[in-house]
């Protein structure tokens, strides 16, 4: 069965950091792409980062650009987001997504291109 667990969420005060995991289990880790997704209260899910891990491309939201870092750990089947000088529109509960393999071409910040989802960890950024 496949599996994603994400974890890492927490408070901070805005201009902190936070690192997400999401560990991955029940699929081909080196053929998917493993993006995280966010939904703040009212708000829809949005992509925020990515990873394709057949050539290694690196994907984030153009508001995130510069402050988060996707990275993957491929010994761990685990992907990472470092979140960096967070802000408090950046409160969301983050979801790690997969699909393996994976189909979607450049368009990796898109939920519809994922099959897989976990379970959220909340992120609050107080002000």
């Amino acid at each position: 069965d496949v599996q994603l667990q994400a974890s890492g969420g927490g408070t901070v005060q805005a201009g902190g950091s936070l690192r997400l995991s999401c560990v991955a289990s029940g699929f081909t880790f080196g053929d998917s792409a493993i993006g995280w997704f966010r939904q703040a209260p009212g708000k829809g899910r949005e992509g925020v980062s990515a990873i394709v891990h057949s050539d290694g491309s690196t994907y984030y939201k153009d508001s995130v650009q510069g402050r988060f870092t996707i990275s993957s750990d491929n010994a761990k089947n685990t992907v990472y987001l470092e979140m960096n000088t967070l802000k408090p529109e950046d409160t969301a509960v983050y979801y790690c997504a997969a699909d393996s393999p994976w189909l979607g071409g450049t368009y990796a910040l898109g939920s519809i291109w994922y099959d897989y989802w976990g379970q959220g960890t909340l992120v609050t950024v107080s002000s």
